[in-house]
């Protein structure tokens, strides 16, 4: 294996660009890693730790490509790697990535004098700054960037509250403003339900869900998976509920979060109060008798969220949100599990949103199996090796410890896919279950890439697979294309996460059952 390079000086190309070129080189025959990322310390360093620094010299403003396997394929990656970054996209096209023209915030805000939003996607050494850059220039800011500390978070969302301005981020990686998706997005029909998510996979389940029950979205602003925190007080989620509620577009408000600390889950929940309008929460994991009062309806899952606001909006009677498996679904699942022995005993999740891997465990938890997992809710346990399931192992494949120096799960699912793989064919895996997201910025086939890793399943009984296809009609996948795709290779498709681990849940409570009569 050979491992080489090619460095291009003072050019800069976002993360999502980058991750995206990063796949398409990884997908090369012959390849066996290879990175697209900017010179910063920390991804010099991770280029190091995974064996694709060969004595690399770059600084933070330069853009390097690595890549290790066959030497003549490295040669052919790098030079796709160089076509990308330096092609022009054709008219009305808009592949290709092209250096900007515009250096700075202030050149950008002179070119557009109305502009009041900046998208901040830089190394998280230097986005704070920029972020400071843009409030100071009168922009709301949505940072995209991760790897901000928690005292810069605060520092820049407390600037913004001072200019009547919202921070979302660090780390946000959906919006929809005005109608135009930003970051990890899906396409949804526009509308009278706000939403504010601490929770990018959480905001496109349940904007994609709204969509689908025929309602539409006025705004979904993201703040960042810590704004919720003590240290952060929610500064981002307030702005965006009280902005919400002056909004005359806006006629029912969603709010998504995994638990705040109490004390800013009291200021929202008070806010929220004292809206003019209805107010969905869903704080997942949280006690829904602490949350309901006047004018706060309390959901108990994501998809229970959209469909609760959903009524709410049309003056409907509220569904019942309860989360279980219904007969049907039941006397299904009991004919597909005829074919498992009943020595397959484990859930195994595999999951790209982080939310849904945070959902599915909760859900699984209700239903009286503790797991393990690489992000644990509060009862489960940290996996000693993230490689390595044991039990009941849900794993969130799009945190930090997959992705460094990697594209995200949601772009390039090819990680992913090898580790569903491993759960398909472990010999004590019942059920795997599973995600795939659509949208802006995800790979264009997930569905395809997933099927040629299942043609290698081996001909013992696999364990069965229960997926959620996260995404609408209208996003470049188109959500039944995938789906059905899925089906037809024997994947049972879920109506959303929470049902996905329902139904997961049921298949291990059949298999206990099953093991108890053998026994």
């Amino acid at each position: 294996m050979k491992v080489k390079h090619k460095i291009f000086k003072n050019l800069y190309q976002d993360s999502v660009s980058l991750m995206q070129i990063s796949a398409q080189i990884s997908a090369l025959p012959g390849i066996q890693q290879a990175s697209v990322v900017m010179g910063t310390p920390t991804n010099l360093e991770q280029l190091k730790d995974a064996g694709l620094s060969d004595g690399i010299s770059a600084g933070p403003n330069d853009l390097v490509i690595a890549v290790m396997g066959a030497e003549d394929i490295c040669a052919e990656a790098l030079t796709l790697a160089e076509d990308r970054l330096t092609s022009k996209p054709e008219e009305g096209n808009s592949d290709g990535v092209q250096a900007p023209d515009l250096v700075s915030l202030e050149m950008a805000q002179e070119k557009v004098p109305d502009a009041n939003l900046a998208l901040i996607s830089v190394p998280g050494d230097y986005a704070a700054a920029e972020a400071i850059k843009a409030l100071n220039l009168g922009m709301n800011v949505m940072l995209f960037s991760d790897n901000v500390s928690l005292g810069q978070e605060k520092a820049i969302k407390t600037l913004a509250r001072e200019r009547n301005l919202i921070v979302m981020g660090p780390d946000c990686g959906t919006a929809i403003i005005n109608g135009i998706p930003l970051g990890f997005a899906n396409v949804v029909k526009r509308g009278a339900i706000g939403v504010v998510g601490a929770s990018g996979t959480g905001l496109q389940e349940v904007t994609c869900r709204i969509d689908k029950l025929g309602a539409g979205i006025s705004q979904a602003l993201g703040t960042g998976g810590h704004d919720l925190s003590e240290a952060i007080g929610g500064i981002s989620m307030l702005f965006g509920l009280q902005a919400l509620i002056k909004d005359d577009a806006t006629q029912v408000i969603v709010l998504i979060s995994k638990p705040p600390s109490p004390e800013v889950a009291q200021r929202i929940l008070e806010l929220a109060q004292s809206a003019s309008k209805p107010v969905v929460v869903n704080f997942l994991g949280a006690d829904p008798q602490k949350i309901t009062r006047a004018n706060i309806t309390a959901a108990t899952t994501l998809a229970s969220a959209a469909d609760l606001a959903v009524a709410l909006l049309n003056h409907q009677p509220l569904p019942d949100t309860q989360i279980a498996s219904s007969a049907q679904d039941v006397a299904l699942l009991h004919q597909a599990c005829q074919r498992l022995p009943a020595t397959r005993q484990a859930i195994r999740g595999v999951f790209a949103g982080g939310t849904f891997c945070y959902e599915a465990q909760l859900i699984c938890q209700q239903n009286g199996f503790t797991a393990s997992s690489n992000t644990p809710v509060s009862g489960n346990h940290k996996l000693a090796d993230i490689w390595q399931s044991v039990g009941h192992t849900l794993i969130d494949m799009g945190d930090d410890d997959f992705t460094r120096g990697k594209p995200h799960p949601m772009i390039d699912p090819t990680l992913r896919n090898q580790r569903l793989l491993a759960e398909i064919n472990d010999p004590r895996t019942a059920v795997v279950l599973f995600d795939l997201v659509l949208g802006y910025g995800a790979s264009e086939a997930p569905a395809t890439e997933l099927l040629d890793i299942l043609a290698r399943v081996g001909t013992q009984p696999s364990p069965l697979l229960i997926a959620h296809v996260c995404g609408t009609e209208s996003d470049p996948q188109q959500q039944s294309r995938q789906a059905n795709a899925l089906r037809q290779a024997g994947v049972m498709i879920a109506d959303s996460n929470a049902q996905a681990a329902a139904w997961a849940s049921t298949v291990i409570q059949i298999q206990v059952q099953k093991k108890d009569v053998s026994a």
